[in-house]
């Protein structure tokens, strides 16, 4: 969960992110590197009235400037492209859930039951209960058993919306007419809230999305009050 004057990411509920946030790290890395020798550089050109003709012409030092940032790119590009096909990787799924976009709420569909789908609207803020939080919270949520792994399935019935779980790592554009796939798994038991991502119309940022991570058990349970109210 976010809170006030926060600066870096939230934190990683699943594999997927955790692997997010390190090739974050490595990235700024090279980033602050290179900046603090850029930075060296025009400090020495600006405060030195010293020249040097090696350095103004130079064969050896054009080889440098041309091989070292193509190495840079590729330490960046390979563990990102692992990142990339790890993101699409959906193995054997325990448990498919449909989520449709509309404006402007969710509908769910856990598409291994016969009939087992409700609608998630954001809950207003004179029903909030203590500790539940305004703009974020939902009358339904998404509930799923722990460190399963889950595929989602992202559509819409009217314009562009997108599902958007920021500490599960996971970002799917809703389009209508078509079914969009992302899947994930969750490394430990809690709530997890997202926003629709996509400008959907003048609601937009009133369609909350929450993600409850339970054990087998108690997802069992739930499942069957479900079915039976359903």
């Amino acid at each position: 969960m976010a809170h006030p004057s926060q600066l870096g990411f939230q934190d990683a509920a699943s594999p997927v992110m955790e692997e997010l946030l390190h090739f974050h790290d490595h990235a700024l890395m090279i980033v602050f590197l290179i900046s603090t020798l850029v930075l060296y550089i025009i400090v020495a050109m600006v405060s030195t009235k010293l020249s040097n003709k090696y350095i103004l012409d130079s064969q050896e030092i054009e080889v440098i400037w041309t091989v070292l940032p193509a190495f840079i790119l590729i330490l960046i590009a390979l563990p990102s492209l692992r990142i990339l096909y790890l993101m699409d990787e959906i193995n054997d799924p325990h448990l498919t859930i449909k989520a449709v976009g509309h404006q402007w709420y969710w509908s769910y569909e856990y598409t291994d039951y016969e009939d087992l789908g409700f609608d998630s609207y954001m809950m207003p803020t004179q029903d909030l209960a203590p500790g539940q939080f305004r703009l974020l919270e939902a009358d339904h949520r998404m509930v799923i058993p722990v460190e399963s792994p889950i595929r989602v399935l992202v559509s819409a019935e009217d314009v562009l919306h997108s599902w958007a779980v920021p500490s599960l790592g996971v970002k799917m554009d809703a389009v209508p007419g078509r079914l969009n796939q992302t899947a994930f798994i969750t490394s430990r038991p809690g709530v997890f809230y997202g926003q629709c991502s996509e400008i959907c119309g003048a609601n937009h940022s009133f369609m909350p999305i929450v993600v409850e991570a339970v054990p087998l058990e108690y997802f069992e349970k739930w499942s069957s009050l479900m079915l039976e109210d359903a």
